[in-house]
């Protein structure tokens, strides 16, 4: 999908935002590692933008979803990447050529690698499964094997590690289990990798006390809670990004006339009506229909149907066409948040900062 640079609607990412969660983390991690996770583009950041920020602010290496994102953070990166789901095992070679770490979550994917030659240059890390039921090793026959066939194939053995289903949680019951389960596996090891962790952004905020010496830090580097309001971060996360258009069009329209697909909204009574250029291909959701939006710190409804590509809201008057338009971000003395976004879309604002389409262009600002 094209960006749409010659429309008015563009999403700002706060640079310094970026590094000052990474540092506050770092303080927070008390000598253990962090990487940075920019999967998913950064969780909708910009992956390469965000990628730099916090090697810059002192991450110590990255984590994302897929060998692909790996290999184009590689061409401008050279700290430590690891791949946190498993790949083909016909492209690890070419993890070996660029220096990429590769998770292993299955006994098969290991015996697989048998066919593949030169591996000593290869870094593995293996997934328990410890109740995230995704993927990973679950019994200690399994490490038992893995570990025998990671010392048959001469890899280098480097981490260990597992993910928390309830982290971000106030109930820590099966957050507990997870932990049991994790040390119960851990300790089957004949010898543990250099590297083990078990701490996401949740986990590293409230859990601390749950070991390992790396931390995972996703969701927290953009400055969003991962519990949303239910637990309070022991620092203050700054949101990175802002969402940003302009009116297009206002007109006045009277009483008992329709807006937009459905006929769903009808006028009570004269108002102002403006269009705003950004819809549901660009990630803004059709159920966002009565969210309100900020226009010169005034609250504007969203009305009628959001559009593929466009969406109306009720003025409080008469605004010029060119109209700033705040979707995510500062208007004044108000404020739009992500989480709040997320709420009336009864959903988590990880995905609507994932959900924000490539044709919305990022600019990045310090």
């Amino acid at each position: 999908m094209n960006q749409a640079r010659h429309r008015p609607t563009f999403a700002s990412v706060n640079l310094s935002a970026i590094r000052a969660n990474i540092k506050q983390e770092l303080a927070n991690a008390k000598g253990a590692k962090v990487f940075a996770v920019v999967k998913a583009n950064g969780y909708g950041h910009g992956a390469s933008q965000i990628a730099k920020a916090a090697v810059a602010a002192g991450a110590s290496g990255l984590c994302v979803s897929n060998l692909d994102e790996a290999l184009d953070l590689r061409q401008q990166l050279s700290v430590p990447i690891l791949v946190l789901s498993e790949i083909p095992v016909q492209y690890a070679k070419l993890a070996i050529k660029h220096q990429i770490t590769l998770t292993a979550a299955r006994v098969e994917f290991l015996e697989e690698l048998r066919a593949v030659d030169d591996l000593e240059q290869l870094k593995i890390h293996l997934k328990l499964d410890t109740g995230m039921g995704r993927i990973g090793l679950r019994t200690v026959e399994e490490i038992k094997q893995a570990e025998g066939l990671i010392n048959q194939l001469g890899v280098i053995f480097e981490g260990v590690f597992t993910h928390f289903a309830t982290a971000d949680e106030p109930n820590q019951d099966y957050f507990n289990q997870q932990i049991e389960r994790f040390n119960r596996l851990k300790a089957s090891f004949a010898k543990l990798p250099e590297l083990v962790h078990v701490s996401n952004t949740a986990a590293s905020l409230w859990h601390q006390a749950c070991g390992g010496n790396l931390v995972r830090f996703g969701i927290g580097i953009y400055g969003l809670n991962p519990a949303g309001r239910a637990l309070a971060a022991p620092f203050t996360l700054q949101p990175a990004l802002s969402l940003i258009s302009q009116l297009t069009h206002v007109k006045e329209v009277g009483a008992a006339e329709f807006i937009s697909y459905g006929a769903t909204y009808q006028t009570k009574q004269t108002e102002w009506i403006g269009t705003v250029p950004i819809g549901y291909a660009d990630g803004w959701f059709r159920r966002l229909q009565g969210f309100e939006l900020l226009v010169e710190g005034q609250w504007c409804e969203i009305i009628g149907r959001i559009c593929m590509d466009q969406l109306m809201i009720r003025l409080p008057k008469a605004f010029p066409v060119g109209t700033k338009v705040t979707l995510i971000g500062q208007d004044g003395n108000q404020e739009i948040t992500m989480q709040s976004v997320a709420e009336y879309s009864k959903t988590i604002h990880y995905e609507i900062a994932c959900a924000l389409s490539d044709r919305v262009p990022r600019f990045y600002v310090d």
